[in-house]
């Protein structure tokens, strides 16, 4: 099976259906400079009331985060949508494959909206359903797919949830990882040398997970590279490996580095590193607490006044931490600013184009996962919710 590059999209023209990119917009958009944006979100989300419901990721901008109804991680939010069975519609201000979670846990009368279908996730960008497939008939020709169980982050599309569900795997957030690998090694333990899992779309968390949470060796993760013959690797190797890593990662955390760590701990005595396990391994080691995005706030929210912290993860979460903990000493963790560039076209002007739209009796933006692939994603996503432990949260 051959693989095919992601299209050049002219910025405001196209749409990439089997991606988590489309950036068509129909409809003027108010203008950015428009000093009633404020007011005027608030006059139309009054007049939705209850039929609408806004959701806010914790990387949105504050512009728009004021006026969510909940803010959360991901597959909080999804979960939160779908406890509000009487809310028509769902405007998520997030990214394409958190909206593509609400509308399969939502009832068939919501309608899930995307203010801008331009905020996709580069990390769920790299693997793609054609390449994962290729990747696992290159595993059945290894002769070790019968031992290989597929788990993808949260982060990914609605059809890499797919494939999971019909090839016996599961999904899992930056929290329940470890509860997800184990119980993905569990599925083929009866086998000579044990089962392997194939772990998408994020390297970091994968790679973290397994060694530092299960106790697995460097040695016992391999890389496999979509873009490459057999994904560059031997049959060897395959064989060899207990985690096969998809070669992806988090454009945000994966900037973040060991040498800004050392620097820090040299400027700021006594300076905690907090980092999201979406980091790269060599960062994650030096760090004093890794954690999902919810742990990251919480351990904030709990830290005792006139401590000092440098925080690995997206930048509006930092800013919005340092402003609401003024006691605290908070830093980012980079020299350089660094905001999730898909979150970030979620803005005002798009906000107030859709609730303005949804007024008028116009749907925009919506997305819709069709019936065969919301079927199996739902079979990994309750695999995931059946897990023991852990919460659920990314």
């Amino acid at each position: 099976m051959t693989t095919v590059d992601l299209p050049l999209l002219p910025l405001g023209r196209g749409v990439d259906l089997t991606s988590e990119r489309g950036v068509e917009c129909p409809g003027d958009l108010p203008a950015a400079s428009d000093p009633d944006l404020v007011a005027r979100a608030r006059a139309a989300k009054a007049a939705l009331g209850d039929k609408v419901f806004v959701l806010g990721h914790h990387y949105q901008r504050d512009e728009v985060i004021q006026f969510a109804d909940v803010t959360g991680d991901s597959f909080k939010l999804a979960r939160d949508a779908a406890a509000r069975p009487d809310a028509e519609y769902i405007v998520f201000c997030g990214v394409h494959f958190m909206a593509e979670s609400a509308d399969i846990l939502t009832g068939p009368e919501q309608q899930v909206i995307l203010p801008d279908l331009a905020a996709g996730c580069s990390m769920a960008d790299m693997a793609r359903l054609t390449q994962v497939e290729a990747a696992w008939d290159a595993l059945t020709a290894a002769g070790i797919a019968d031992a290989v169980v597929p788990v993808t982050y949260m982060n990914s599309s609605a059809d890499i949830k797919a494939f999971c569900g019909r090839n016996g795997g599961v999904v899992c957030t930056s929290s329940n990882a470890e509860v997800a690998l184990e119980w993905a090694f569990a599925q083929k333990e009866h086998l000579d040398g044990g089962g392997k899992v194939l772990f998408f779309p994020d390297q970091h968390l994968g790679r973290n997970t397994a060694v530092l949470q299960l106790g697995l060796s460097l040695d016992d993760c391999v890389v496999w590279n979509p873009h490459l013959p057999g994904g560059g690797l031997t049959t060897e190797q395959l064989r060899d490996a207990k985690m096969i890593l998809w070669k992806g990662h988090c454009s945000v955390h994966g900037r973040f580095s060991a040498e800004v760590v050392d620097e820090l701990r040299a400027a700021i005595p006594g300076v905690q590193i907090l980092v999201h396990p979406e980091c790269a391994h060599e960062v994650v080691l030096k760090a004093d607490l890794v954690g999902s995005t919810e742990f990251i706030i919480k351990t904030i929210e709990a830290a005792p006044a006139g401590s000092s912290w440098a925080i690995g993860t997206e930048l509006n979460l930092v800013k919005r931490l340092a402003a609401a903990h003024p006691d605290k000493r908070i830093t980012f963790l980079d020299k350089t600013v660094c905001y999730c560039s898909t979150m970030n076209r979620i803005d005002l002007p798009h906000l107030v184009w859709a609730l303005e739209s949804l007024v008028a009796g116009t749907v925009v933006n919506r997305i819709e996962v069709d019936p065969e692939t919301e079927r199996h994603a739902l079979v990994a996503l309750q695999r995931m919710l059946d897990l023991p432990g852990k919460s659920h949260k990314d």
